[in-house]
């Protein structure tokens, strides 16, 4: 076995004789063990030789100095104190010296130590991008339990969710210059053709604090009340399109409700305008699901004026398929629906006048009134054609080569809101863009 010295510090110097005496009493203790493998002792010492060694680099980090400048304004030192720091193998302690800028009094401080290394209140960046990225695919709780097995990030559910909710105000911050920096740097492929453009919306439950009755509490009763209740998020989608309409990559939106459907479409719009500065000849497709409220939010911001182009307003194919496919089981019945709904869709792709034609054989089927539940399909259906029919032009759309289903906002529903925020596998039962 070679033997190599080296020189290291004291505190190493230590992490590396415990891994020896570990190693050492495994050998001793390994009498019919096969292929055993200290996985834990080493794991246990090799991350306390990583915590020694960002802990140096942390204090050397220190500016040891009465004065300093600070962006060219001077400070002073106002103490040198004891502040925790955060890494991926758990927490380590650091002398480090507060700063406050000269002649201001009780002002905010300076930690040099994190400015220097980027920290997020103490979270060293490396162990807050990957805290933020275990909040992003679940709870806190679920970060925690995953964390656990996977042997990093020692941390609690609720150091999770400080981390998370500080890196979310600081990203909001700089939010608008991200995403201006991320579309200038975006390369639009060279086999690009179109643009679609598809706005939705999610109903999404909330837990508002509600006012304690009035009188003495009944035993048992909640010390903080809160009510559940229902408010609308929003989702977009800007999908480039090649010269078969297919999609090559999809840029993804998604506002809470607090921001509404306003402050995403311009998001939308400014993204648009910048591909098209790139590629003039790109053509614009607005896709919905015939919506009031989300096609006038498109309209509003989508339009010749601001686009230099008039973009061709579509209803998503696949939403008007499914209002015809309820109204022909009322119609034709479970069994004989099949046929008539596949010809109908045949009538649309290629006729002009498909939906003049199939709104007659709704008519012509007396049966607008039925009622399935607390719907009526087939007038819901005739409705739909009447209202929608300027925006049903698949024959003129397919021949250009351009996309007519919005697909693409709809998974980035379920994805974004129904799975990320709502937790619900089944998300489908709470898109509202349904109910048109």
């Amino acid at each position: 076995m070679a033997k190599i010295t080296l020189d290291v510090p004291d505190d190493v110097a230590e992490q590396l004789k415990e891994l020896e005496a570990r190693l050492k009493r495994l050998e001793a203790d390994k009498v019919g063990i096969e292929d055993a493998i200290p996985e834990d002792d080493i794991d246990v010492v090799t991350a306390g030789i990583s915590l020694a060694l960002k802990r140096r680099s942390l204090q050397g980090l220190e500016i040891d100095a009465e004065r300093i400048l600070v962006d060219g304004e001077p400070h002073t030192r106002v103490g040198r104190y004891a502040a925790t720091y955060y890494t991926r193998e758990g927490p380590v302690a650091v002398e480090r010296g507060l700063f406050r800028k000269c002649g201001v009094r009780n002002g905010d401080t300076v930690d040099t130590v994190s400015l220097r290394c980027g920290a997020v209140d103490g979270w060293l960046p490396r162990t807050a991008r990957a805290a933020a990225f275990l909040m992003q695919q679940g709870t806190s709780r679920e970060a925690e339990a995953s964390s656990r097995a996977l042997g990093v990030l020692p941390y609690s559910r609720s150091s999770f969710e400080r981390v998370a909710h500080d890196v979310g105000r600081r990203c909001s911050v700089v939010r608008c210059e991200v995403e201006d920096a991320l579309i200038r740097g975006y390369a639009v492929p060279r086999e690009a053709r179109s643009i679609s453009v598809s706005l939705d919306r999610v109903a999404v439950p909330f837990e508002e604090p509600r006012k304690r009755s009035a009188g003495r509490p009944r035993k048992g009763a909640p010390k903080r009340p809160v009510s559940r209740v229902w408010h609308m998020a929003y989702v977009g989608t800007v999908t480039i399109h090649d010269g078969v309409g297919e999609a090559l990559h999809t840029i993804r939106y998604g506002r809470v409700p607090d921001y509404g459907s306003e402050d995403l479409v311009a998001g939308m719009l400014g993204d648009v305008k910048v591909l098209l500065r790139r590629r003039p000849h790109l053509r614009i497709v607005l896709l919905t699901d015939g919506a009031a409220e989300v096609v006038g939010a498109l309209d509003a911001q989508f339009n010749v004026q601001t686009l230099g182009t008039s973009p061709l307003r579509m209803i998503d194919f696949w939403h008007v398929a499914e209002k015809l496919g309820a109204a022909a089981h009322v119609i034709h019945g479970v069994a004989g629906c099949s046929g008539v709904i596949n010809r109908w869709k045949m009538l649309l792709l290629n006729t002009t006048r498909a939906p003049s034609l199939i709104k007659d054989e709704l008519l012509a089927s007396d049966k607008r009134d039925v009622m399935v539940g607390d719907e009526k399909p087939v007038h819901a259906a005739i409705t739909y054609l009447e209202n929608q029919r300027d925006r049903m032009n698949y024959v003129a759309a397919r021949a250009a080569a351009l996309p007519i289903g919005s697909g693409n906002v709809e998974a980035t529903c379920k994805s974004l809101i129904g799975q990320r925020l709502v937790r619900d596998r089944k998300s489908t039962r709470l898109n509202s863009s349904h109910r048109t």
